[in-house]
């Protein structure tokens, strides 16, 4: 799978609107047959950054991602809403879903 995670640092007065901002682009991206998640959180330290985790199935779903109508419609309408370049991490994994944190395992409960 593709998994990239992107970390969004977002004008202030827009900071509290950007799930609003970035809705229709979400749930279009989630819609599409190769996304395997695309999920957004709020820094807990910087109230103006949004880390977003994505996975695609592979490079081909990664791509149709990218060529999609959607994404090029964000290109244009996100970037006023930002401060800076977001900045990425892209990387191939040798799996198509997440793995458990066994450090941290959790014994069935009853």
């Amino acid at each position: 799978m593709i998994f990239i995670t992107a970390k969004f640092r977002v004008l202030p007065e827009h900071a509290d609107r950007w799930p609003e901002i970035v809705d229709d682009f979400t749930r279009a991206t989630r819609a599409e047959a190769g996304c395997l998640w695309f999920e957004w959180s709020r820094s807990l330290d910087d109230p103006t950054e949004y880390v977003l985790v994505e996975a695609f199935r592979d490079a081909d779903a990664g791509g149709a991602h990218v060529q999609s109508a959607h994404f090029q419609a964000a290109q244009r309408t996100l970037p006023p809403h930002l401060a800076e370049t977001p900045k990425i991490v892209n990387v191939t994994v040798p799996q198509d879903d997440w793995s458990e944190l066994g450090e941290m395992a959790v014994p069935e409960r009853p």
